[in-house]
């Protein structure tokens, strides 16, 4: 069994992990800043769906082959990169109208669900930040490695989840006085713009 007080480090050390700027909060941010905080919500249980699968993969050993397989590294990082500049360009060119349009539509929460999961699967840093994180904590001693591997990297999902709800929320309140001006909204659109196009930058540009 895990000792409560590895459990409450690794906690800690997780939340940490999660406020650090990083294309994950800063994409649940833009987006509750513009869309409003539910959709920031919707980003969060993406992302945090899409940590499920870096925890499968970690606990399988995949990760280990996006680690060490420059091919595998770059094709994620290609299809990640490419999507993120897709996000910008579509916040570039959207009016406000544009916005005032999604925040009608019932498929923009799905669309912005398997949005947050795309992001955050195609990013092969999660990936290899979760291989060489998770097992930090884990120790052959206590049982299976497996188990200690998925219930570490459930305890980070639900840091995360709090960390992105709380991000959401704050944002979306800040969105909310911002919406009231066309103009501000139209800023909004091009700093999200900005800021994804400087993501897909970083991660074109990412190295092993």
């Amino acid at each position: 069994m895990i000792p409560f007080e590895t459990i409450a480090v690794f906690f800690a050390a997780s939340v940490a992990l999660a406020l650090a700027p990083g294309p994950d909060n800063i994409y649940v941010l833009s987006q509750s800043a513009i869309q409003g905080r539910a959709a920031g919500l919707f980003v969060t249980l993406g992302l945090c769906t899409g940590l499920l699968v870096h925890t499968a993969a970690v606990s399988l050993g995949v990760a280990a082959l996006v680690a060490t397989s420059a091919v595998a590294f770059n094709a994620l990082k290609i299809i990640g990169a490419a999507y993120l500049a897709y996000l910008a360009w579509q916040a570039f060119r959207a009016g406000t109208s544009d916005i005032l349009q999604q925040k009608n539509t019932a498929i923009r929460s799905r669309h912005l669900y398997l949005r947050g999961i795309l992001m955050n699967v195609t990013n092969p840093k999660v990936a290899i930040f979760f291989l060489a994180f998770l097992p930090q904590f884990a120790d052959p001693s206590r049982g299976s490695i497996t188990l200690q591997l998925v219930l570490f990297g459930a305890i980070f999902i639900v840091a995360a989840l709090v960390v992105f709800s709380s991000i959401a929320w704050f944002a979306g309140f800040l969105g909310e006085r911002l919406g009231q001006s066309r103009r501000a909204q139209i800023i909004l659109n091009r700093v999200a713009g900005t800021v994804f196009a400087g993501l897909a930058l970083r991660l074109a540009t990412a190295e092993r």
